[in-house]
Formats: C-alpha cells, structure tokens, sequence
C-alpha cells in the first residue's frame, strides 16, 4: 500500500536515484518504443526468424533474465558493443525538453545519479534533450553494472558501494514495481513512476508488476510536480 505525500518524509534524503526510460522522460513520448523495434530487428537478424517469432523470444529474454541484451548473452555469444549502440540508434528529438523537471533536480538537496539499464550514451543523449544532464553528478549503466541488469541485487549493490551511498538515506525513482524490490529491502524510499492518463495500450502485459506493489512508497504520474512538492519553500 502506498503513502501519503509528505514532503518532510524526504527531508534526510542525501542521494536521489532515477531510473532513465519512462522515469526521467514520460512514457507518452513513447521514445523507448523505438529501442524495443531496434531490439526485435536485431533479434530477428541474429536468429534469423521472422519479426513475430523474434518479438516473442526478445520479450521471453525479457521476462526470464531481466534484459533482452542478458537473455542474448547468456544463450548467444553477441558482441555487447555492436547491441548497445545499434539499438540505441534514434531519435531523440521525440523527447520535449523539460525546464520544470531540470529546475526541480537542481533543486534537490545532495547527489543525483541516473540508474539505468541502458547505456551511458542513451542517458547523456536523453537527458541532454530533456536540459537536465547538467544537474547529475553521475550515471551508472548497464556496463558499469558489468551488464548485470536491474533487478538483481548485486547490481544495486555495486552502485551503492561504487558512489559510497547510504542507502538508508536515499530514493529511488522507477517505472517498474520489480526494480523497486531491492531497494525497498535495503532501506532506500521508493517512487513508481506511472504513464499519465494511463490506457492499456500505453503499456504492455510483460512491463506490469502487480505483484510487486508492496514495495512501492509512493506512485506519481508527474515527476516534475512530485519533486516540487517535497522541496523546501524557495527563499524570499
């Protein structure tokens, strides 16, 4: 069950962790839409099997190892380079930039890290078009995880231990309930960012988790006025 917004409920936060596709940018842009075509084509390559046949084993990797780039890895000897950049090969003018968001997170009291599945090149590149690159101290991808995707544990373990973060003393920001388990469990306050005016079609049956909403703190569908919200008053 969720809680109700209390902004001082925020007020120790130290580190401000958040997820990249469908969190920092909406999911309406449908800007991920693209990765997941570039995702089935390569699949379809690869295994030579037509795009239907492809998008089913593509979301099958999804579903048992976390990515579709782990699913490949550990059944196929692909070149992680080549997958990354082919598949984060388009275009970003879909994202609007976002001045309230960037002027929210530069607002935040202590660090802020982008936590993603993808690659560093898709963060910066996404985040850039959005004008709130500037305000992250870091960003922790998929090669830096050692392309050991959230949700496993040892993945937020080795963010945590790398940025010295207190994890008791910190929030993380998803789309996803799953990848707020670890999180949860380890102390952090948990934000489930969901599709605004949510339809069925927004969103496919392998990204919900409904069983998963026990580790949800808090669920907005506008990140730039949640952030807003638990800010201290601007001085006069």
């Amino acid at each position: 069950m969720t809680n109700t917004l209390q902004p001082q409920a925020f007020a120790d936060i130290t580190d401000w962790v958040f997820d990249l596709d469908n969190t920092l940018y909406p999911h309406a842009s449908n800007l991920f839409s693209q990765i997941d075509v570039k995702m089935t084509s390569y699949v379809a390559q690869l295994l030579q099997l037509p795009r239907e046949e492809a998008r089913k084993v593509q979301k099958q990797f999804y579903q048992e190892y976390g990515t579709t780039l782990k699913g490949l890895m550990e059944r196929y000897q692909i070149d992680t380079d080549d997958f990354l950049e082919k598949v984060h090969d388009i275009d970003y003018s879909w994202l609007a930039p976002d001045p309230a968001l960037g002027e929210a997170i530069k607002r935040l009291p202590g660090r802020k890290f982008i936590f993603t599945n993808g690659n560093r090149g898709h963060a910066e590149r996404s985040a850039r078009q959005l004008g709130i690159l500037d305000h992250f101290d870091d960003i922790f991808d998929i090669v830096a995880a050692d392309l050991t995707p959230k949700p496993a544990r040892e993945t937020y373990d080795k963010f945590l231990g790398l940025h010295r973060v207190d994890s008791r003393h910190a929030v993380m920001f998803e789309d996803l309930a799953r990848n707020l388990v670890v999180p949860k469990a380890l102390g952090m306050k948990t934000v489930l960012i969901v599709p605004r005016n949510f339809e069925p079609t927004f969103s496919e049956i392998w990204e919900s988790d409904p069983e998963y909403t026990d580790q949800v703190d808090y669920v907005t569908d506008n990140l730039a006025q949640f952030l807003e919200s638990i800010l201290p008053e601007k001085a006069a």
